[in-house]
């Protein structure tokens, strides 16, 4: 078939090669530019019986609200009608009386060609057929980005109804793209991730609208350790996820950026009901729960419902969601160090064995949309998320100890288009108010048992038993103003579609930190159990501050974006933004005086006349890099990004396209790094020991102390502090010239079309390279009186005993310096699912050689003096081989059968190898890591099928069944790290433990009905 949709201006075309013209560029359209990073474009070129028709007539109505879009063709034919909602449209031409319409469809970000001729046609194509165009099926499942610099991959509205899941996070499908990830934790917390990164590169684009978690890891706002979803399923349409080589439009991001369009009214009303239901009775045990012998108690029920329709008919259109989440998600309580439940005090054994951990989540968004004349355009959005949930309950962590946290994000935008001729104004006027609150889940003295230990950090833990440590308010509040503006249909050596846009944010980002706030008492279970050996707690400074802060941050981006349509086969993507943020907590920030006394004071362990600011200098710390009176730092100002691409079409036909592309691209520093410098300095820990047996020490001397009951009440606590309130304190300083992290990205690749049959077939096999580097990262400022770190002639052994001066124990720097290396080979497969075939599948292969300097998510470096120390390992959870293969089926009796299925290779775990190390010498240990002795390290076959039955009333009702983990796959994500000692390998290094990725093998229901 001839796919050929030209772009110049042409010659009369018949009507054969009109109607395969017109099929190819829908069912394989070349996205050459984008309006802004949700809407459509629909552009090509009129003809009429003598070629190319000017001042031609070009109007599209959206067959579902009516909006209508209309622009006139140049001098050469050519048209554009940018800013199109993704769906289904009538494109009505009129050229000198003769007329002619087409019905297509186009998705999220598309810029689909279509020719159309005025000449020699004797009908059109119903005006009721959305979705047939000549007898081929146009929709957009169907679509593909063809000839686009991008590394990108739709989601259509198809795959997320169909495909098997459990959570109803529209995200979960994303890591159907090549180098994505989409993961599900242990304790049922979901994140995303592409390539080495972290989840903390990712920026999710909602209706063109960054979700960006400004406070805390985890990319997108609210999403940072929670079962929770960050929008509702059913206000999705569609999306499109880029893994690299995004244009300047982009902001906020180093790794993949997610852009989602949401759902709007139509002219008829429509609404939609859903329910799903799962429990223990539904599910295989886990692996405790199969050493216990019998299964905990959980739940996992999910309901919404969502309605929208016409205010008025063409012109205004509502749309409402709810949704809600509710979970009783199981996990086991162990006691650690070899201990049995048996050996336990009686109190403490009713803790011990199955628990589970709630969760409820309510999800609502309402948007409405205004149409007046052909040019004004309105959206207003808003949407409300509030949960509830017990966290960090399993392992030794009873449910006393764990953390009840509310997270809530609510976000509101208002949008305005202006659509003239050649171009399109798109304003964005949000506000937003997302906030994060974990505590403890019960108050009162925290009781930890312990084995054998006389560390001050309590390590060896057997049972937290009591009331835990945590205590913390994190919020993000402000609003925006970002504008868009594109030019379309400018000539010079070809054609260029000009965007650029501005954003400007003030967001108010506040963190209050108070850990630990319930004081946390440990026990000696070999000892006396009558009294404590050890206490830590926190306190607020007398008179100073109670571990909270607040910074008024600005955001200022500015981009412009050039894609150049050089002929027929070439097309070029250049663009450059640069963006800025002022931060007063970091820039303002002044050391406090008696830091700067005690670091100039005598190091008491150094040679007499020895300060402690030169014991850091002989250890190559220049304390003028971190001391400041608010003056010596400056915001990052060099966040310039260039993103360049090319596509070159071989036969201009979209079947052979070659692409690739470079850029940078500037994420942003987390403020939950940046202000520890303030809230740990105005919150300390302190920590006493107690003269017990087992763990004596002088009482008077150091922080030895007695043991007296009084000590259990708060306030003898923290009398004993009031008079050195310094004791016990640690100190945070950050780099006077921190710099925001960034990557680099590199990709080449082919895209093809493949016709087998009469099956058409999408192949894109490609290369990316992408560094990313400026990580934050938090070092160890102690040093030992020589300058040395390590002990003499060791690489092991962190020098906490040789902090501050009448501080505590830990000077901490904040440094830029993580880095991460990955080089992919991305291989997808596709054959879109259409209603004429009733099938579809899809196949995302990744090969990744990925390395990182650090630890994924362990910010904290203390075991070196520098990264380097750590070395260069796998990036940890990202497998060299990943294969994840989905495909729906319309099979007999009107049912719909889907299935998913994800296979990885191994990763990394870190730990620390003290194999060559004698016991009781840890000099010799260092960080390394082992592989599971696994050929597959993620197994997870997920299917689903379903059945709708028209009731004949206008309502329609459908029931679905999902079989997750249909193998029951073990997928174990804890494994023994200990290596041994010199001459005493331990035995049972690098077996798996009971700790899994949820879920085991499950069966879900769901039912619902529409109308």
């Amino acid at each position: 078939m001839n796919r050929s949709t030209p772009r110049y201006p042409m010659q009369r075309p018949g009507r054969s090669l009109l109607a395969c013209a017109l099929a190819g560029c829908l069912a394989m359209a070349a996205p050459a530019a984008l309006a802004q990073s949700t809407a459509a474009t629909i552009r090509g070129v009129v003809s009429g019986d003598a070629g190319p028709a000017a001042n031609a007539s070009v109007t599209a109505t959206n067959l579902a609200s009516g909006l209508s879009r209309k622009v006139q063709t140049g001098a050469d034919g050519n048209y554009t009608l940018a800013g199109l909602p993704p769906g289904a449209y009538r494109i009505d031409v009129d050229a000198g009386g003769k007329t002619n319409s087409r019905n297509v469809t186009v998705a999220v970000g598309q810029s689909a060609t279509l020719n159309v001729s005025t000449g020699g046609l004797a009908e059109t194509a119903p005006a009721g057929e959305a979705t047939e165009l000549d007898k081929v099926t146009v929709t957009s499942e169907a679509l593909a980005e063809v000839r686009t610099s991008e590394n990108a991959t739709y989601i259509s509205t198809k795959q997320i109804e169909s495909l098997p899941q459990g959570t109803r996070n529209f995200l979960a499908f994303a890591d159907t793209v090549p180098g994505v990830q989409f993961i599900q934790s242990g304790n049922g917390s979901t994140s995303i991730r592409s390539g080495a990164q972290s989840s903390n590169g990712v920026n999710v684009y909602i209706d063109g609208v960054g979700q960006k978690n400004y406070v805390l890891p985890g990319g997108v706002s609210g999403q940072d350790d929670t079962r929770g979803n960050p929008f509702p399923q059913s206000a999705i349409g569609e999306y499109k996820v880029i893994t690299s080589n995004y244009k300047a439009e982009f902001d906020q991001l180093s790794s993949a950026a997610i852009t989602a369009v949401t759902r709007s009214g139509g002219n008829e009303f429509h609404g939609d009901f859903f329910w799903d239901y799962t429990s223990e009775k539904w599910r295989s045990p886990t692996p405790a729960e199969e050493k216990a012998g019998r299964k905990t108690d959980s739940k996992e029920e999910q309901y919404g419902v969502s309605f929208g329709g016409p205010i008025l008919r063409d012109r205004a259109h509502f749309f409402v969601a709810y949704e809600a989440k509710e979970y009783n998600t199981p996990f086991t309580i162990k006691p650690g160090e070899g201990v049995s439940a048996a050996q336990l005090p009686a109190q403490f054994q009713s803790l011990i064995g199955g628990v589970n951990a709630p969760f409820k989540e309510d999800l609502y968004f309402a948007k409405i949309d205004w149409l007046l004349g052909e040019n004004h355009y309105f959206e207003l959005t808003g949407k409300y998320r509030d949960e509830t949930e017990i966290t960090g309950v399993d392992g030794i962590s009873t449910v006393p100890f764990g953390t009840a946290k509310d997270n809530t994000d609510k976000r509101v935008d208002l949008r305005y288009q202006f659509t003239g001729q050649g171009w399109l104004n798109d304003a964005h006027l949000t506000y937003e108010d997302a906030s994060y609150n974990p505590r403890a889940n019960a108050f009162g003295n925290g009781y930890v048992l312990t084995r054998a230990d006389i560390d001050s950090n309590g390590g060896k833990r057997v049972l937290n038993a009591g009331p835990g440590e945590n205590f913390q308010n994190k919020a993000q509040k402000g609003w925006s103003l970002q504008d868009d503006l594109t030019l379309t249909d400018l000539q010079w050596h070809g054609y260029h579609t000009v965007k650029m846009g501005v954003k400007y944010k003030v967001i108010d980002i506040s963190a209050a930190e108070q850990i630990p706030y319930n004081p946390q008492f440990f026990y000696d279970i070999d000892r006396d159990l009558g009294a404590p050996y050890l206490v830590r707690f926190g306190a607020g400074l007398p008179g100073i501050a109670d571990g909270s802060v607040e910074s008024r941050n600005k955001q200022f981006g500015i981009y412009i974006q050039d894609d150049w349509e050089v002929n027929d086969k070439l097309t070029l993507n250049l663009g450059i933004r640069w963006d800025y943020e002022t931060s007063d907590v970091y820039t303002d920030y002044r050391t406090p005086a008696d830091v700067i006394a005690a670091l100039d004071s005598q190091d008491p362990r150094a040679p007499a006349g020895q300060s402690y600011r030169q014991t850091l200098a002989r250890g190559g710390i220049d304390l003028n890099d971190y001391i400041s009176n608010g003056r010596q730092r400056s915001n990052f100002k060099d966040a310039f990004q260039p993103r360049l691409g090319f596509s070159y079409d071989l036969n201009a036909d979209q079947r052979h396209v070659i692409y690739g592309g470079a850029g940078r691209a500037y994420d942003r520093n987390i403020f939950n790094n940046l202000q520890l410098e303030t809230t740990k300095g105005t919150f300390p820990t302190y920590s006493f020991r107690f003269n017990q047996p087992g763990h004596t020490c002088t009482p008077g001397v150091g922080d030895c102390l007695a043991f007296d009951p009084r000590y259990f009440d708060r306030a003898a606590l923290e009398a004993l502090v009031a008079a050195d309130p310094n004791n016990g304190r640690e100190v945070f300083l950050l780099n006077n010239d921190l710099k925001t992290p960034y990557s680099d990205q590199f990709s080449i690749g082919m895209r093809n079309a493949i016709t087998l049959g009469e099956t058409e077939w999408q192949t894109d096999i490609g290369l990316s390279r992408i560094v990313s580097k400026d990580g934050f990262a938090f070092l160890l400022g102690n040093r030992r009186p020589d300058g040395s770190f390590y002990p003499a002639g060791a690489r092991w052994g962190a020098p906490f005993g040789n902090g501050i001066p009448g501080f505590g124990r830990a000077l901490i720097l904040g440094v830029n310096g993580i880095e991460t290396r990955a080089n992919s080979l991305l291989v997808k497969v596709d054959k879109p699912y259409t209603r004429e075939s009733g099938w579809g599948v899809t196949l995302a292969y990744t090969l990744t050689d990925a390395e990182e300097n650090r630890e994924n998510g362990e910010s904290f470096s203390l075991d070196h003096p520098s990264l380097s120390g750590f070395g260069w390992h796998d990036a940890k959870g990202v497998p060299r081989h990943r294969l994840v293969a989905t495909g729906i089926y319309d099979g007999p009796w009107g049912l719909t059968f889907s299935g998913k299925l994800t296979l990885a290779s191994p990763t990394g775990y870190y730990f620390v190898n003290c194999s060559q190390a004698p016991a009781g010498n840890d000099g010799q240990c260092f960080t390394d890591q082992f592989k599971p002795d696994d050929t597959v390290g993620f197994k997870q076959l997920d299917l689903a099928v379903s059945k709708e039955f028209d009731t004949g009333a206008g309502i329609k009702f459908r029931i679905r069944g999902d079989l997750l983990n249909v193998t029951n796959e073990r997928n174990y994500n804890q494994y023994e790290t200990y290596a041994g000692r010199l001459g005493a390998p331990n035995a049972k290094f690098g077996e798996h433990q009971d700790g899994i990725i949820l879920p085991t093998r499950m069966f879900k229901l769901s039912m619902g009905f529409s109308w």
